[in-house]
């Protein structure tokens, strides 16, 4: 019983992380959510999509997987990668009241959040329909179908960082207006990505076939030029990775639906069929 503990306990913490940032950005006044703010907000959001992952993967280690923790995951991620993003973006805007900005800023942040909701529901239906199947349980695992919703909040906090950040301020003038449209419009096309049927690599597939110490050297190398990055030109590396991300994921997708069926050319990034159909009839 104490086992199964340990996860769910990981899961909440996780869950603290993403209620912290919604409750502490609401306690800010409307548009004054400076770069500070987001910055620490995105750091805490990066610790509960550190524990979203390790939650599971210490489950799974364990054989402590339960239905109450796999739901529990699924509302965690609703809060903290679903609504969190969402609030953050509001309270970095002036918006006036009755505006058409404040209505097109909320319609984004809802869009965005009701997106990620039925990615977490389309998630939990497909994981439900594969249990028991060892073939497509692992199918499922090397590919997400639709951008996983802690990828999407990292996107979003991201943009919302990078317009922040004052090396961006220093190149670009970015009015209230602009940058509202342009976050407004990001969370619409991350919302989209998330409950399209395109297909985004999981880290597991990742197979490194070169020998072991050139390996351990190239994740050294890499390791120092991401700590440095972190360090002094954060809200940069964060954007340029989570976006890179995205775009690499677009770009197979593309290529497959370039390619066509009858190729065997990245035929694992083949579009699903539509979830959202109704299968009763």
């Amino acid at each position: 019983m104490k086992k199964v503990i340990v996860p769910n306990l990981i899961t909440a913490f996780g869950l603290a992380c993403g209620l912290f940032v919604i409750f502490k950005v609401n306690m800010v006044e409307p548009g004054y959510g400076d770069y500070e703010v987001v910055k620490n907000s995105a750091i805490l959001l990066l610790v509960a999509a550190l524990a979203d992952f390790i939650d599971g993967a210490l489950a799974r280690a364990i054989h402590a997987e339960t239905e109450f923790g796999f739901v529990f995951d699924s509302l965690a991620d609703a809060v903290s990668f679903g609504v969190a993003p969402s609030v953050l973006m509001l309270k970095t805007l002036f918006l006036e009241h009755g505006s058409f900005l404040s209505f097109f800023s909320a319609t984004g942040a809802m869009v965005y959040s009701l997106c990620g909701v039925l990615r977490l529901v389309r998630f939990s239906v497909k994981t439900a329909q594969v249990k028991g199947d060892v073939r497509l349980q692992a199918s499922q695992k090397q590919n997400f179908t639709g951008l996983p919703i802690p990828a999407a909040a990292v996107a979003a906090v991201s943009a919302n960082l990078f317009f922040l950040s004052p090396i961006f301020g220093e190149w670009v003038e970015l009015s209230n207006d602009h940058r509202s449209f342009l976050l407004s419009f990001v969370m619409v096309v991350l919302g989209y990505l998330m409950v399209c049927r395109l297909k985004f690599p999981s880290l597991k597939r990742l197979n490194f076939r070169i020998p072991s110490f050139h390996l351990i050297f190239l994740v050294v190398v890499v390791a120092i030029f991401i700590l440095y990055g972190i360090l002094y030109f954060f809200s940069e590396i964060l954007a340029l990775i989570s976006w890179s991300y995205i775009a690499l994921s677009l770009l197979l997708s593309l290529i497959r639906l370039i390619a066509g069926k009858k190729s065997k050319t990245l035929e694992d990034f083949e579009p699903e069929p539509d979830d959202f159909e109704d299968t009763d009839n």
